[in-house]
């Protein structure tokens, strides 16, 4: 072969690889933007204590209302001593208003209202969740909070906002998540038969935040 062929071969070989890194770049970082946008983020408190507290719940469960109260005094009691979050798990099945009601939080987080939606939800559950008409009683919750109401229906209807739902309940489903509600404090699933009562939750929190803060905490596993 000439050297001038071989030239333009290596040229393209160089120009080759080049492209194939570029593409393989993008594709990473495309799909890293990808899981990030359908990954909720729905929390409040700093966790200063290094604990948080996650709640996978479903808008129309009544059960998830009960608790309700009680997640209310606990957020109130520890502030931004732990983190609280919450997840998305409506029950399809069972409660057919669930996803208009994750629906209309998720729209609402896009103007930093979800926990302001999610609390309107939760204390008015009984006179929304049989209704024939829930759009219009959420589009009423919407203007409530002062939403800008156009990119709020703009928002509830999207592909991308019923991912970040499934997206929830997928996760969920994978650390034995079934009913609802379920919580996990720092990473370990709690039993319900246990927690009726802010007393209850505090016990638990409580000796989280002991054991993290002993002098060898950070040689132990997490466990409670």
């Amino acid at each position: 072969m000439d050297k001038k062929f071989l030239a333009i071969l290596g040229v393209i070989i160089i120009a080759f690889a080049g492209y194939m890194f570029v593409t393989k770049r993008s594709s990473t970082e495309n799909g890293a933007n990808s899981t990030a946008a359908t990954t909720s983020n729905h929390r409040v408190g700093a966790g200063n204590k290094k604990v948080t507290l996650l709640e996978y719940g479903d808008f129309q469960c009544p059960a998830c209302a009960g608790y309700y109260p009680i997640i209310k005094q606990i957020k109130e009691k520890y502030g931004d001593d732990i983190t609280f979050e919450f997840k998305h798990f409506p029950i399809d099945s069972i409660h057919p208003n669930a996803r208009a009601g994750h629906r209309a939080a998720e729209a609402a987080s896009n103007q930093g209202k979800f926990f302001e939606m999610h609390d309107l939800l939760y204390e008015n559950q009984q006179s929304w969740s049989p209704s024939t008409n829930i759009k219009a009683i959420f589009d009423s919750y919407a203007t409530q909070l002062g939403l800008d109401i156009a990119k709020y229906n703009a928002d509830f209807p999207t592909e991308l906002t019923n991912e970040i739902i499934n997206s929830d309940i997928t996760e969920g489903k994978s650390k034995g998540v079934s009913a609802t509600p379920t919580f996990f404090l720092n990473g370990v699933k709690l039993n319900n038969d246990e927690l009726r009562s802010l007393d209850q939750f505090s016990s638990l929190i409580d000796t989280e935040i002991a054991r993290l803060a002993a002098p060898d905490a950070a040689s132990e596993t997490t466990g409670l």
